[in-house]
């Protein structure tokens, strides 16, 4: 696989050389390029796409210089693999970022992959980077590539969110070097690091390409309180929060604008603004947690369906706005579909270079859409999403008709999307002619990106595959009204606040959260045994999908005189991790437990005892969280999310 990485990386030197000395560099003549890309930006989280509140005056104005897309589409509704497919035209299982990045993962942005920064340097352009990467597991490290080994010449980056929030953060790098502590808060310090590159490290003779790819409004949000008073009206402070962190967005854009203005940058540079996904959360945030990052997640779709991870137009319809003077008439509105990979064409189609004949590139060239002009493809829309819904894991668009496929890939959705944005109406019986054409388009093209794709990261994901599976659980009773799904047990309130009553066997209770943990998360939980007998236990349990065997349960195993965390039914309690510790059966617990799906694993506190336990590579989100006992009655606190 190394040999083979070398070898198609030979073919893009090559391909860089032979652009090298067919090309007439220009220097200054030619264009500059900025990429700015939002995290998490919902399709209606702009004033100029017609949110109620927010302010967002730089980037209204900017609309009002260029064209305003309200088809505008990343490449995936997660973050990592839409950022692949802007430097790389690339649909995203196909250039090998087929999921979000955790540190540590195998994936990553390929050597091999052609980006936009190695096509423009041999035309004389110099190239920076500033802000989230998000390409790779091993950031700043020599086991993957990292930004400048795709051609920037400058780097000030991430490799995922800022730290530990958007105020101050600590763990930027600079050209491999890491900055340390940091004042202000993380898109205005992008923002600066980009203006000062221009200012004082860029050649105003060669032209530039640069990425600015901010944090916000990612959690975990903190926002500048002078952006958060604009909204002292809304009594929540977690909507003044994610407000403030768009304007403060909006802040940043407008700052590196204003250099662009000021170096009289203006009507050579062509600009584009878009996000990598839709918003986060359920868009009602936590309710239960007014001042928690969780309350956070107040992101607009603008009225669509789904969220960020969804195939639906609420997890991949964003923002797109693009601005090159005399090329683009100020104050356009288009409703012509665009998506993020169509950057990497659309650059290379003014800079007048062919596109790589060596592997399919899913983007098309934009530009007949500055013009009003239909966008040619030769490759649908086309998205897949490693974690989204079931239902809704994969799409296609051709033309106004959109097809949804479920995660099997053999139940399908049809959707006129032009006349029905909001996908309320599934016209698959209807119209089975079309369903059928659909269909089999888009099983040619996902056969096609497989085969072209680095599979093996993706397929046969490991789990261990020595857990023992258990009986299925009967519907068991909830009279606190609590908890959303009750299997093999009865829940009533208690003094402690609940009691969980598991005496026949296996059982559990648990609750979906607002927004799913994609990354850490931790959670404190008290409870002790309410038993007399030698069976004794409470645990904390979270997963994915609300079963037993695919719940994970972390907690203290009080009748072994133990603490320790297991995967699925008890019966693999004897292969999970745990410490023996001194306590009195009687005692009330204390739990503390992080779910760290960036390095794979749950960390399980319990006074002075720490147990580390691996979680299944398969295991990419969270969405239940709750408490679980086995033969015995068990109370419990109610669970809180502590960050």
């Amino acid at each position: 696989m190394i040999q083979s990485a070398i070898k198609m990386k030979g073919l893009a030197r090559i391909f860089t050389f032979l652009l090298l000395i067919t090309s007439v560099v220009r220097g200054a003549d030619q264009p500059n390029f900025i990429v700015f890309l939002a995290d998490d930006l919902g399709w209606g989280d702009l004033a100029c796409y017609g949110h109620p509140e927010i302010k967002t005056p730089h980037l209204d104005q900017f609309a009002s210089e260029g064209v305003r897309f309200t088809q505008a589409y990343s490449a995936c509704g997660v973050c990592s693999p839409s950022r692949s497919s802007i430097l790389t035209g690339r649909t995203p299982y196909r250039n090998g970022v087929w999921r979000w990045l955790p540190a540590g993962n195998e994936a990553h942005l390929r050597d091999s992959e052609i980006t936009i920064p190695e096509v423009l340097k041999p035309l004389g352009y110099q190239t920076m980077h500033s802000g989230k990467w998000h390409l790779n597991g091993y950031f700043n490290r020599p086991e993957q590539p990292q930004p400048d080994d795709h051609g920037y010449d400058w780097w000030f980056a991430t490799q995922n969110n800022a730290a530990p929030t958007h105020k101050d953060p600590v763990n930027f790098v600079r050209n491999r070097k890491e900055v340390g502590p940091l004042k202000g808060f993380s898109a205005p310090i992008c923002a600066d690091e980009a203006s000062r590159w221009l200012t004082e490290e860029h050649d105003p003779k060669k032209p530039f390409f640069m990425t600015v790819w901010t944090h916000e409004p990612h959690l975990p949000i903190e926002s500048d309180p002078e952006f958060m008073k604009l909204y002292d009206h809304i009594e929540n402070p977690g909507i003044r929060q994610h407000h403030g962190n768009v304007t403060q967005l909006d802040h940043a854009f407008g700052m590196l604008m204003k250099t662009v203005d000021e170096l009289k940058l203006r009507d050579n540079t062509f600009v584009i603004f878009t996000s990598d996904n839709g918003p986060e959360g359920s868009g009602k945030g936590n309710l239960k947690q007014p001042d928690s990052q969780q309350n956070r997640t107040w992101g607009s779709t603008g009225g669509l369906r789904g969220r960020k991870r969804d195939s639906h137009e609420g997890g991949i319809r964003v923002p797109g706005i693009v601005r090159w003077p005399g090329k683009i008439k100020p104050g356009t509105v288009s409703d012509i579909p665009m998506i993020g990979s169509d950057i990497f064409s659309t650059v290379l189609d003014i800079v007048d270079q062919p596109l790589p004949d060596d592997r399919t590139i899913d983007g098309a060239s934009m530009i007949p859409a500055f013009e009003g002009k239909e966008i040619v493809r030769e490759v649908p829309l086309f998205w897949r999403t490693h974690i989204a819904p079931a239902a809704s894991h994969a799409a296609m668009r051709i033309g106004d008709w959109k097809i949804v496929a479920n995660q099997k890939l053999d139940k399908f959705q049809l959707y006129d999307i032009q006349h029905d944005p909001k996908e309320e109406t599934n016209l698959a019986s209807e119209n089975p002619e079309k369903l059928a054409e659909m269909k089999a388009k888009f099983l040619e093209v996902w056969n096609d990106v497989e085969k072209e794709g680095p599979s093996e990261w993706w397929a046969n994901l490991p789990d261990g595959g020595k857990k023992k599976k258990g009986d299925k659980l009967t519907d068991g009773t909830d009279e606190t009204g609590t908890f959303d799904i009750v299997k093999g047990a009865t829940v009533k309130k208690s003094e402690l606040g609940f009691l969980l009553d598991a005496s026949k066997g296996e059982g559990f209770a648990v609750q979906k959260l607002e927004s799913p943990v994609q990354e850490s998360a931790t959670f404190k939980v008290k409870y002790r045994s309410l038993s007399t007998g030698k069976t004794r236990n409470a645990c904390f349990c979270f997963g994915s999908t609300p079963t037993n065997d695919q719940l994970h349960k972390a907690g203290t195993l009080i009748g072994m005189n133990r603490h320790g965390a297991f995967d699925g039914t008890w019966a693999n309690v004897g292969i999970g991790g745990s410490r023996a510790a001194k306590f009195s059966k009687d005692d009330l617990f204390e739990a503390e437990i992080t779910i760290d799906l960036d390095h794979g694993k749950v960390i399980l506190k319990v006074g002075e005892t720490r147990v580390e336990h691996q979680l299944p590579s398969k295991l990419e989100s969270v969405e239940y969280v709750g408490i679980y006992a086995k033969s015995t009655k068990s109370e419990f606190s109610e669970i809180e999310r502590v960050k």
